[in-house]
């Protein structure tokens, strides 16, 4: 077993297992995020139904544009959280190896952290551990795009260097 992934760990399973577990959670709270807000949505446009059959006048159309502009933002959300989800499904099909260059899809090993380069979910706990689910457009993962094994960066004043790449 690899000494560096007994620290993170202490455990017996591989990197690939770690990441393949990491996807499922995100998976998971992808298609929540997607549940939750089209039932927002739902309630919203249900709203907007109610209100037009009881009320007139100013108070009747400030009402409205402030329903529909809920609507508005469910419906973007809901657009980018399938985006993320499609994103997600496309990562999961791609072959466990180990990379040379960190980009969307991979597991980075840093001396400080594991990020995976996906989608912004934020902090998987496994085990006792946290590894950070990232956005390649994300600050760290601007950051992280293109870094090859034994590569350093400065991250929120904090040196880190990139030990292995899945």
């Amino acid at each position: 077993m690899n000494k560096t992934y007994s620290l993170f760990f202490g455990m017996t399973n591989n990197y690939f297992d770690i990441k393949g577990a990491i996807l499922d959670m995100a998976l998971k709270r992808t298609q929540e995020r997607i549940t939750m807000i089209a039932s927002a949505l739902e309630t919203a446009r249900d709203s907007s139904n109610d209100d037009t059959k009881s009320s007139a006048g100013d108070k009747y159309e400030t009402s409205r544009e402030m329903i529909q502009q809920d609507i508005n933002r469910y419906q973007k959300q809901l657009l980018e959280a399938n985006k993320d989800l499609q994103q997600l499904i496309s990562i999961e099909s791609l072959p466990n190896d180990v990379m040379d260059v960190a980009r969307l899809g991979t597991l980075v090993q840093t001396s400080v952290g594991l990020y995976l380069i996906a989608t912004s979910i934020g902090a998987v706990k496994i085990g006792t551990n946290n590894i950070f689910v990232i956005s390649p457009a994300s600050p760290i993962g601007q950051l992280l795009i293109g870094k090859k094994i034994g590569d350093s960066f400065v991250f929120n004043n904090v040196n880190q260097k990139v030990i292995a790449i899945y």
